[in-house]
Order: C-alpha cells, then structure tokens, then sequence
C-alpha cells in the first residue's frame, strides 16, 4: 500500500474493535470496518490519548477556533506525529463523534438485553446515557455544540449514527407508552428530543465530583420524566383554552398589538 492509500485509511481505535479502520470512501456505511494489524495496541493508546485532549481543547476553545498546533502543544506531540495518527482536525473531530455514538449505542444494546420491562428499558437508556458522557463530559460539550462542523461523507456516517441512536430510543418509549393504556398520549417526537434536552443539558451544570452521583442524577431524571415535577395527586391539566391564548412574542416587539407602528 502506498502512502497515499494509507492516508486513505481513518483508524477507528477505540470503537468496538480497537484494530479496525474505516475507510473514506466508505464511511456512509456504518458498517465498513475492516481489521488493520497496523493499528497496534499502542497506536491505539496514543491515538486515544490525542482524541481526549482534542475533546478538551475544542470543548474550551471550540472547533473552529482551535488549530493543529494547539493540539501539539497540548499533547507534546509534533505536528509531524500528529499527522501520523490523522489528515486533519476535522478527522480528529469525526473520531470523537464517531467513537461516542458508537459507543454509547453499543453500551445501550448491551445493557437492554437484560431486561424486557419497558420501565426498566427506558431508566437503563437513561442511566447508561447519563454514565457514560458524566465520565465524558468533554465529548459531550463537542457532540452538542460542533454536530454540523463535519463536513461530506463524514458528517453523512456520524449523522446516521445520531439517528440510529435516536432512532432507538423513540422505540422505547414507544413500548413503554403501549404499556401504558388508558393514560393520555404523549407526541413520541416531542418525548424523545424532550428527554434528550434533559440529559444532553447537564454538562452545563453537572459536577460528577460533587455530592450528587451519578445513579442518583439517574434516578432523578428517570423519576421527573416518568411522573413529572408534582406528584400525581397535584397534576395540573393544561386546558385547551391556555393553549389558545399562547402568546407568539417577538423580542422585538415589531408584531405587538399595542404597539403604535409609526414611521419615521
């Protein structure tokens, strides 16, 4: 292989199978890997220890703002080396958002296997999804806040990865919701992102060195999402008369109905 087809090649390092590689030219099919003896098992450390301080470096300064030579220095590592390792920022940036999905989702599968209980499936989503960026929260700032700075075949591959896990969790709460007959209906759509607001909200707030745990926060969240901040005695129904009167506001007022819209 020569040294153009070997910048083809993205390792993969610390997904599923830390000696496989994905290729360019198939990175819109999630499932292209293909086994690289190159890829050692120290190559595989280093690379991992790059993508942490990258994940850190843009999750402070952000993506666009950080440059190849911020890493180096970061890292100690030349630009030479760090060329080694990928082509480019924006491949560093694809294998951290391509790792995490990959990951979390993998987790997820392997923890539902456990249980058949929609409740249960639904507070291990959440403890699982919670776990994992608590330990990660640096990824988890860049999954929220870089998701449209990849570009191409890139963007095409992680974006699946994003549906498929989103994709996932909208058909637990499917099932919970069938389990739940006789109780109004709750738009799946609107459930999904809301729950995912909820948990992808907490690296703005959450200490996972403070006193609260991490299986605490899990139960908390499971509980609020299930039942609501009130108890089921003090539900307030939201009447279809309040839903009439929602006010669409502009921060600048130019639609108020009491403004006097006169010109200069």
């Amino acid at each position: 292989m020569d040294d153009t087809n070997k910048r083809d090649m993205i390792p993969d390092s610390i997904l599923r199978n830390p000696q496989s590689a994905i290729p360019n030219s198939k990175l819109s099919n999630p499932q292209s890997e293909i086994r690289n003896s190159k890829f050692s098992a120290r190559y595989d450390q280093k690379l991992e220890f790059i993508l942490r301080t990258a994940s850190k470096i843009f999750a402070e300064k952000g993506y666009h703002p950080t440059t190849m030579r911020d890493i180096s220095r970061a890292t100690g590592v030349s630009l030479a080396g760090l060329y080694h390792y990928c082509d480019s920022k924006e491949e560093l940036l694809f294998l951290i958002q391509n790792n995490c999905f990959g990951r979390v989702l993998e987790r997820l599968e392997e923890r539902l296997q456990e249980t058949e209980n929609a409740v249960d499936r639904l507070r291990v989503f959440i403890e699982n999804h919670l776990s994992f960026f608590a330990a990660n929260m640096a990824e988890m700032k860049v999954l929220s806040h870089e998701g449209e700075s990849l570009g191409g075949e890139k963007h095409h591959h992680v974006a699946n990865k994003k549906r498929e896990y989103t994709k996932r969790v909208r058909e637990i709460l499917y099932e919970l919701q069938q389990s739940s007959e006789g109780k109004p209906k709750i738009d799946l759509t609107v459930a999904t992102y809301a729950l995912f607001g909820m948990l992808n909200w907490i690296y703005n707030w959450y200490d996972p060195k403070g006193s609260l745990k991490v299986n605490e926060l899990a139960q908390n969240v499971t509980r609020l999402f299930l039942g609501g901040f009130l108890s089921a005695d003090a539900a307030v129904e939201i009447s279809a008369k309040a839903l009439q009167q929602t006010e669409n506001i502009s921060v600048w007022g130019a639609g108020h109905p009491k403004r006097d819209d006169r010109r200069s």
